[in-house]
C-alpha cells in the first residue's frame, strides 16, 4: 500500500510538472502566432463582403446576440433573430433594419428542443432559401459553491441552452453551411479555460462547447468556417447577476455578480479572447 501510494504520489507530480513544461512551451509560441497573425496578416486580409448573407443568431434579443446582430446588419447581412421572448426580438428585428439589414425575420424558439431547434432552421431557409452563417449565442448563467446546491438536477438546464442549444441549430443547420462554405461563430467564454470558483457547470458547459467545436473544425475541414469566440467580462443580463441561483431557479444575485466582476477584471486572463479558423 505505501509503494502504491508513493507511485500513485510520483505519477501524479510527474503529471502536474510535466503539464507545466508543455504550457510553458505552448504559450509563448501561441502568443507570438497570435501576435504576428493580428499585426501583419489580419489588417491586410480582406474581409467577408456580407451584403444579402443569411446569417441566423440564436440568443438575439439581448446581450452579445443582440449587438451582434447589428453588426451584421451595418454590414448589410439579412439576420433571422432567435430566442425565446418575441417582443424584445421584434425589437432587435426593428433596430436591425434601421442598421441596414436587407430584411429580418423573427424566429421565437426554445434551443433547447431539438424540434424547435429543427424549426427554426428550417423557417429561415423556407424564408431566406439560404444560410451564411450561424451564430450559437444563447446561454445562461450560474453562479453558486456546488455544495450550496439545493436541486442538482435543476442545473441540467446550464448544460442544456449552453452546449445542446449550440449543437442542435448546428445540426439541423450543417448541410446548408456546407453548401454555401458558411461560418459557424459559436459564443463561448474564457471560463471553459480557466475555472473560476463558484461557476462550475458554467466552466463545464462552456468547456463542453470549446471542445466540441474544435472538434467539428477538424471534421469539417475548409467547408465550414468555425469561429469560437471566448470573451472575459461582458455587460449583459449574464454579468449584471441574470443566472441560475442555488435552489435551480432563474434569477438575480446580485452577491454573486458583484464577486465574480472582482475576479475577472483582475485576471487578465478573462478579458477576451478569439479562437478562429481563418
Amino acid at each position: 500500500m505505501a509503494r502504491q501510494a508513493l507511485t500513485n504520489g510520483f505519477l501524479g507530480g510527474f503529471m502536474y510538472v510535466g503539464l507545466a513544461l508543455v504550457l510553458l512551451a505552448y504559450l509563448p509560441v501561441a502568443f507570438l502566432c497570435r501576435l504576428v497573425y493580428r499585426l501583419l496578416i489580419r489588417p491586410f486580409a480582406a474581409g467577408e463582403d456580407l451584403r444579402g448573407k443569411v446569417v441566423l443568431i440564436t440568443g438575439a434579443s439581448s446581450g452579445i446576440g443582440e449587438h451582434l446582430s447589428y453588426e451584421y446588419a451595418r454590414k448589410g447581412a439579412c439576420v433571422a433573430l432567435v430566442a425565446r421572448t418575441e417582443i424584445a426580438l421584434r425589437a432587435v428585428a426593428k433596430t436591425a433594419r434601421e442598421l441596414g439589414a436587407p430584411d429580418t425575420l423573427v424566429v421565437p424558439a426554445d434551443i433547447t428542443d431539438v424540434d424547435e431547434a429543427k424549426r427554426a432552421v428550417e423557417e429561415t431557409l423556407a424564408h431566406f432559401g439560404k444560410l451564411n452563417h450561424l451564430v450559437a449565442n444563447a446561454g445562461v448563467w450560474s453562479s453558486c459553491f456546488f455544495e450550496e446546491i439545493t436541486n442538482v438536477s435543476a442545473f441540467q438546464n446550464v448544460m442544456d441552452l449552453n452546449f445542446w442549444g449550440a449543437v442542435y441549430p448546428t445540426y439541423f443547420a450543417l448541410p446548408y453551411l456546407k453548401a454555401s462554405r458558411g461560418n459557424i461563430v459559436v459564443t463561448a467564454s474564457v471560463a471553459g479555460r480557466v475555472p473560476v470558483a463558484r461557476m462550475s457547470f458554467y466552466n463545464a458547459s462552456k468547456a463542453a462547447v470549446i471542445r466540441f467545436y474544435e472538434t467539428l473544425r477538424a471534421e469539417l475541414g475548409p467547408h465550414v468556417r468555425v469561429t469560437i469566440l471566448m470573451p472575459g467580462y461582458v455587460v449583459s443580463n449574464l454579468t449584471m447577476g441574470k443566472g441560475v441561483q442555488k435552489d435551480g431557479n432563474v434569477g438575480f444575485d446580485e452577491d454573486a455578480r458583484d464577486l465574480q466582476r472582482v475576479v475577472l477584471l483582475n485576471d487578465r486572463l478573462l478579458f477576451a479572447c478569439t479562437d478562429e479558423k481563418a
